[in-house]
This record gives C-alpha cells, sequence and structure tokens, in this order.
C-alpha cells in the first residue's frame, strides 16, 4: 500500500481511537505514525494500542510507526482555599512555597526551581496565558507579583516563565517508567518534552541507547537558542506550538515554525508540525478554512509530517480528520509551484562522498524515464539523505531492519519496506526492481535509479549508483 503524498500524517490514539478496528481504519485512511500521548492513558491503554498498530501494520503491508510522547514536568500552581479567586489588573499576589491552600493574597508554587530562575520585571503566564504576573521582587522561595491581564485564577492552572531556562530536568520520575515501559513495548520514536538544552536530549539518548529513535519537542524559547547544540542529540524535532504558543508572542511562532523546518531539514531529520491542526475537527466533521491552509502552508514549508491530536485521540470525527488531512496535503503537490518550493533549498554537505552521491541520484532522477528510486538502507541514513534532497519522483527505502523500516515511516517521501540484506550486484538490481514492480511503481521499461553501499550491510557506505529497467511482461 503506496501513498500518493509525500509528507506524512500522525495521528494521537485515544478514547476515540484506541479500539483495533479503528486504528485499522485509520492505518488504511493514511496515517503513518501514531502517538502515544503518555500524558494520558494507563500503561495497558499503551500496550493494547500498540499491540493492535502492529496488527494493522499487517493487515494494510505497510509498516507503520509508533511515537511515545512523554509528558515531561508539569509546572502548576497549588490550590486555593476555596478553589479560586478573581483578580484585575493591579492585583498582588505572592506566590511561595507554602502547601497551605492559597486565598486572595497568596498561593503556592512547589516549584523551588521555578523561583531560582525569577528576576524582578520577569513575566509568569499562568493558565495558558489568560492570567498574566509580573515578578516585581524575588527570593529563593517567594515572589511578589501584580497582575497585568485576566480575570479569574482557579487550582493547579499551569505557570510558564516565557524567556527563562529553568533548572530542572526534562525527565521527571513518571517519565522514567513510561519511558522503561515504552522501551520495553518496542515503540519506534521517543518524544521528549521541555527541552530546554542539548544536555536534556543527550540525558534521554544515553537512557534509550539506541532502542528507538529521539526527537525534541521544541516548546520553550530557550530551546530555540540552543537549537543547533540540540539536533547534535536528536533524530527528529517537533514544533509543539502549543507551548511554543504560550511562551512566545503569537506573532513569533510562524518564524519559528519556519526556522525549526529549516534546521531539520538542514540535518537531514524529520520534523512534525503539531498543535491545532485541525482543532475544530474535535467536534465538527469539517474544519476552518484557517485550519486547512494552517496544514497546506506546513506541507509547503516542506515538512515531514503533520499531527492530529485531539481530533483523533477525544474528537468525534477521528476518521474524517486523517481523511481531510490526507486530501490537503495530496492537493497541495499537486500545485505547479510546489516542486519548485521543494527544491529551492538544498542542505550543505557533511560528508562530502555520501552527499554527493545522494545529490547526483536525485539530479539523474528528473529524468522523465526514472520511475522511481529505490535505496537500500541499513540504519536509515542513506534514506533520510536522499528524503533532504526532496525528490519528486517515489523512494521506495529497502531494509532488512523492520525497526529502521518503522523508524523511516515519518520521513518525508519515504515508502519503507522490508528487504533481503543483497550480497552481490545482482541481488541490488533483483530486488530493487521487483519491488518497485511490485508496488506498482515502475511499468515495463521504465527506469529505476537505484542507490545503494559495498560492502553490502555496512551502515553509512553509501557508494553506489546504479540504473535498471523494469523489465517487459512476458506473453
Amino acid at each position: 500500500m503506496t501513498r500518493a503524498r509525500r509528507a506524512r500524517i500522525v495521528a494521537t490514539i485515544g478514547p476515540a481511537s484506541r479500539e483495533p478496528g479503528m486504528i485499522k481504519t485509520l492505518a488504511r485512511a493514511g496515517v503513518d505514525v501514531f502517538r502515544l500521548n503518555f500524558s494520558h492513558g494507563s500503561h495497558e491503554d499503551h500496550a493494547a494500542a500498540l499491540k493492535a498498530i502492529r496488527g494493522a501494520e499487517l493487515t494494510i503491508r505497510r509498516p507503520l510507526g509508533v511515537l511515545a510522547d512523554l509528558q515531561g514536568p508539569k509546572l502548576r500552581l497549588g490550590k486555593f482555599a476555596d478553589g479560586a479567586i478573581e483578580v484585575e489588573a493591579g492585583h498582588r499576589i505572592r506566590l511561595d512555597l507554602d502547601t497551605t491552600p492559597g486565598d486572595a493574597s497568596r498561593v503556592g508554587m512547589p516549584h523551588p526551581e521555578i523561583f531560582a530562575a525569577l528576576k524582578p520585571d520577569a513575566l509568569l503566564l499562568l493558565d495558558d496565558g489568560k492570567v498574566r504576573l509580573r515578578v516585581e521582587t524575588a527570593g529563593a522561595d517567594f515572589a511578589d507579583t501584580v497582575v497585568e491581564a485576566g480575570s479569574r485564577l482557579s487550582d493547579r492552572k499551569g505557570v510558564a516563565v516565557p524567556g527563562g531556562t529553568i533548572p530542572i530536568s526534562a525527565l521527571t520520575p513518571k517519565d522514567l517508567e513510561d519511558l522503561a515501559f515504552a522501551l520495553r513495548q518496542g515503540v519506534d520514536w521517543v518524544a521528549l518534552s521541555f527541552v530546554q538544552r542539548a544536555e536534556d536530549m543527550a540525558e534521554l539518548k544515553k537512557l534509550v541507547a539506541g532502542r528507538a529513535a529521539c526527537l525534541a519537542k521544541i516548546e520553550k524559547p530557550a530551546a530555540l537558542d540552543d537549537l543547533e547544540a540540540i539536533l547534535d542529540y536528536s533524530d527528529g524535532l517537533m514544533v509543539a506550538r502549543g507551548d511554543l504558543g504560550v511562551e512566545c508572542p503569537p506573532e513569533e511562532v510562524p518564524v519559528a515554525q519556519k526556522a525549526i523546518l529549516r534546521a531539520a531539514r538542514n540535518r537531514g531529520v524529520p520534523a512534525i508540525v503539531a498543535t491545532q491542526m485541525l482543532e475544530s475537527m474535535t467536534t465538527q466533521p469539517t474544519p476552518t478554512r484557517a485550519e486547512a491552509s494552517d496544514v497546506a502552508n506546513a506541507v509547503y514549508e516542506g515538512a515531514d509530517a503533520v499531527m492530529l491530536s485531539a481530533e483523533t485521540a477525544a474528537g468525534q470525527y477521528p476518521l474524517e480528520a486523517v481523511q481531510v488531512m490526507d486530501r490537503i496535503i495530496e492537493r497541495v503537490e499537486r500545485d505547479p509551484r510546489w516542486p519548485r518550493l521543494m527544491d529551492a533549498e538544498h542542505a550543505g554537505m557533511d560528508d562530502v562522498d555520501a552527499d554527493a552521491l545522494v545529490a547526483a541520484a536525485r539530479k539523474a532522477a528528473d529524468a522523465a524515464s526514472t520511475a522511481c528510486i529505490v535505496v537500500f538502507t541499513t540504519l536509515g541514513g542513506t534514506a533520510r539523505r536522499m528524503a533532504r534532497e526532496r525528490p519528486l519522483q517515489p523512494v521506495i527505502a529497502l531494509t532488512p531492519s523492520p525497526d529502521t523500516a518503522r523508524r523511516l515511516a515519518l520521513v518525508w517521501g519515504l515508502e519503507p519496506r522490508l528487504g533481503r540484506q543483497p550480497s552481490s550486484m545482482e541481488d541490488v538490481t533483483e530486488e530493487a526492481v521487483r519491488h518497485a514492480v511490485e508496488a506498482g511503481l515502475a511499468q515495463p521499461g521504465q527506469r529505476i535509479l537505484i542507490l545503494a553501499g559495498t560492502p553490502f550491510g555496512a551502515p553509512g557506505a553509501a557508494n553506489l549508483l546504479r540504473l535498471a529497467h523494469a523489465p517487459a511482461r512476458r506473453g
């Protein structure tokens, strides 16, 4: 089952979609990667969903990726004696470490790490920015603040410190438990929330130890400042626009999105655009025109994948949301202007020989007689290099590793397939042609471009470019 589009779809599993029948239906509709959100649901829920995803994979005969999204630290206020208080601009309130229920004059904030990051004139955003506090004075265990905007503050609302780097690990004890469980279950990707600096991803990378690919969720301004260093430890990025939109002025979010996508493509790692893409489809059968344009713009920008959150996790129309997203992507990719945008920017070469060969293959594939490209890859590096070049022809990524195939399901333009490890040049040609024909991507007499490496099976050894032709039908 091949797809008529290059950008990929990530769908979140939840109460509306965790039944095996629905998972299979969503996979047939075009989902490439399923997201398990560890902010919600039990381990039993996630294990059952993963089992259903592997079953759907067998049915549709196409690798499906599974992304475990760790919750990360949640910074919240304490409780109020009456459950909430009314505030207005100019209202003064002290935040402290006292766990006693608060009132109109003070409330607990059980996070000494936040106080360590606060200075006079710092801004605090509560309840996704609905209440704004400006710090007047601060110490190791308190902050005196004044309300700049907002009218009501209730128990346990989230706290954001825009522009500040909070000295706290991105991995909580809950995350460590969830991570160990997810790795035992065999997930393909692990996403880390609350990434602020490269050390956060380095810690995750060490714990994962190659058992899954590691993805950094960029949702803090501090992460934007350290993006290149974060990429040194990341196999992928997510533009997590929900929290990013709270911590950054709204006019900065589209600019940040473009910068993240550009940085990811330059490194040859996949990037997901997420949050509120078709939000109205949580309760409505069709999206707003603005939402359709939002998805389209991400595709025009060259995002590897676009993601559905509440739409498929808890929405009333999970299937329709996937179908709409699939149609939007296909329509953009039929736009005559879209190929020029994909070709407008090419990354520099970090491995001169391999990158030069991939760039030559992409150029050679422009010939009208070329039906598709077949890339032999062991760990996925050669296939990702090819995807970075954004070829317009279909690209089959052949690998003997199921883990590699599933991880590549997230990458722009790749059709990952399991194939045997070739042992000779004849094997390379035979296997490439067979998969191209079976996938319906090459007709008799059409040219197939093959990218491989010797010694066969050695990671990172792309050094061979060949041409083959699909055989004519007999009889």
